[in-house]
Order: structure tokens, then C-alpha cells, then sequence
């Protein structure tokens, strides 16, 4: 599980470790949610541009119907995924495959996000990354969005969030 706020480097440590599974000669497959078309259709690209191909999918039960003969899985945006993600992830490691996740902890306001808390709960290894607080320059762990759209999911780059540490996140949500 790599998880932390948005600009953190989330899917650049993805596309990282499973670019160096590959490279091991690994058999990978890598999913995301259909939802995120943000950099591109299909594949998973990160803030850098880094990218590596990828399944889109509607639902997590979705990849258990896709997955065959893979030694490493690779899932971003897993936030975005229903509930469902918590026993995907679960048979995929119970079959001895390596699973590796990716996604925000936190919402836009401070709370935990979907399905994160459980995959966390689940995982042997949780990373949190740190974004840099765009007021401050401190270690950025929340997500705060700046445009005024109040629905849970709103897919969106610097236009519409920005990290900030904890100080800076409460001030900033104590005079919206």
C-alpha cells in the first residue's frame, strides 16, 4: 500500500516498483479505475509523466475476471474502487500473488477515503508519501481542494487542489 495527499509521488512510487518487477522478468498487470482519464485513457501516468499500461476497470471485482497467470498486481486510484477492492486484494494475495496499491488516505475534507482504511488494515507494508505544503514548505499530508465543488469525487490536478501541511489545511478550512 502506497498511500498519502494528492502530489505526494503516490503513483510514481507505483510505477516504480512495478516498472522494477518487470524488469525482473515478473509477470505484471496493472488496473485502474475507468473513471480516471485524467493523463490518459488506459494507462497509469503520474504528475511527472511517467506512465505504464494499463486495464481500465468499472468495478474491483472486475479484476479477478482479468487477472491470469501474473505474479505481481498493480492497482492505483484505489480510493475510487468499491468495496468489493478489500476482497480482490485479499484472494489475489491468498493465490500468492504480490498486490500493490495505491491511493489517497484522505478525502478533500480530512476523512478517510473509501476503501483505504480497510486495504491499509489489510496490507503488510502501508508507504505514506509526503507532498510539500504549497504555503509553507513543510511536509504536506491533506489534499485541500480549492475550488468551491463540494462532491466527494472531483477528478482534478492543481486547478482544483493544492497540499498542505496540518496547520496550513485547518487555517485555510477555518477561513473558507
Amino acid at each position: 500500500m502506497i498511500c498519502g495527499s494528492m502530489f505526494s509521488g503516490k503513483t510514481e512510487e507505483l510505477i516504480r516498483r512495478l516498472k522494477r518487477a518487470e524488469f525482473a522478468r515478473q509477470k505484471v498487470e496493472i488496473f485502474k479505475p475507468a473513471i480516471d482519464k485524467r493523463y490518459d485513457d488506459a494507462d497509469v501516468v503520474s504528475h511527472n509523466a511517467n506512465a505504464i499500461r494499463s486495464t481500465p476497470v468499472e468495478a474491483a471485482a472486475n479484476i479477478l475476471l482479468l487477472v491470469s497467470d501474473v505474479e505481481v498486481v498493480g492497482i492505483d486510484e484505489a480510493q475510487f474502487f468499491d468495496e468489493e477492492l478489500v476482497h480482490v486484494c485479499n484472494e489475489l494475495a491468498n493465490r500468492g500473488i504480490r498486490v500493490v496499491i495505491a491511493g489517497l488516505d484522505m478525502d478533500f475534507s480530512g476523512k478517510p477515503f473509501g476503501v483505504m482504511p480497510k486495504l491499509m488494515a489489510i496490507s503488510e507494508y502501508v508507504t505514506k508519501v509526503h507532498a510539500i505544503c504549497m504555503e509553507c514548505g513543510d511536509l504536506a499530508n491533506y489534499s485541500h481542494r480549492i475550488s468551491n465543488n463540494e462532491q466527494l469525487v472531483l477528478l482534478g490536478e492543481t486547478n482544483h487542489y493544492v497540499p498542505l501541511c496540518r496547520k496550513c489545511y485547518h487555517e485555510s478550512r477555518e477561513n473558507k
